[in-house]
């Protein structure tokens, strides 16, 4: 099989870029946006030991230290970042998004974070690599091309329920002056609607939340008191209820958890795994 092959299911919205050995996924949206560094990464490219091999990038798995920075250098240098402009989140589920200055480079890597509970980055200040955490949630991404300015948030159940993206949007909108309609946004790797399966509790928490009308294209009844969950398409709706034109929005076509031999999938592997990473910054 080839290494880099995903079973994808046939839509044309990412590219996978090899830079050296280390396989970069990108959007073809945000490629075309020339004052923009992005990428995603796979579990490919590292130097990580079983069962963290190879890229894992997280610091929180139990993996070498040594290690994991080792693999924040590889990935860095294949999209243009140094580990001192990166700036991490603090991801514990919420909608909550921070506003990440010069100040705060390095912050998560190569100093501490003095800051919590932050699922959401936007800045404007060229230099800083916003950096979120994933391993079946959605990654979720923003570039501003009138204003300069771009935004990165995690997304789960939890934080899609709570309309996060719509939250960021609206950060970049107060702060910055973003209009919804220039935004250039896409809806990143993550489980697929077909793999996510949810309970009876979760399902109602998107019925308070949503209309009927759009919880009928993103929760599917299994029977049992069992859902099938399309995060991708929640998301979806989200982004374009809060202004973002369907022509500027981007929807992945890839499964952490159908392709978890290349993607970290959480439910997949039962927890024992490494962390997928996104990365988003304006060129200095």
């Amino acid at each position: 099989m080839n290494p880099y092959h995903f079973n994808k299911k046939g839509t044309e919205t990412t590219v996978l870029r090899i830079s050296g050995d280390v396989p970069v996924i990108q959007f073809k949206s945000f490629r075309d946006l020339p004052w923009l560094t992005h990428g995603f990464s796979t579990r490919m490219g590292g130097v990580s030991a079983p069962p963290f091999d190879s890229m894992n990038l997280s610091f929180t798995r139990g993996d070498d230290e040594a290690d994991v920075m080792e693999n924040f250098k590889r990935f860095g240098k294949a999209v243009g970042v140094l580990t001192s402009q990166m700036v991490f989140s603090d991801q514990t589920h919420t909608a909550n998004v921070g506003i990440v200055t010069e100040e705060d480079l390095g912050k998560g890597i190569l100093k501490p974070k003095d800051y919590t509970d932050i699922d959401g980055l936007v800045t404007n200040c060229p230099g800083a690599c916003l950096v979120t955490f994933f391993a079946d949630c959605v990654p979720l991404f923003f570039a501003d091309p009138v204003k300069k300015v771009i935004g990165l948030s995690h997304s789960g159940w939890r934080g899609t329920a709570a309309a996060i993206g719509h939250e960021t949007i609206e950060m970049m909108r107060h702060q910055f002056g973003c209009r919804p309609e220039d935004i250039i946004a896409a809806v990143g790797p993550s489980i697929c609607g077909s793999c996510y399966e949810v309970s009876e509790d979760v399902a109602q928490v998107f019925r308070q939340q949503f209309r009927p009308e759009e919880t009928d294209t993103f929760l599917t009844e299994k029977g049992g008191g069992k859902y099938l969950l399309d995060l991708w398409q929640a998301n979806a709706c989200i982004l374009l209820n809060s202004g973002i034109l369907p022509e500027h929005l981007a929807v992945t076509d890839l499964c952490t958890c159908c392709n978890s031999d290349l993607l970290w999938s959480h439910r997949k592997t039962g927890g024992v795994r490494g962390s997928l990473a996104a990365f988003l910054m304006i060129r200095e």
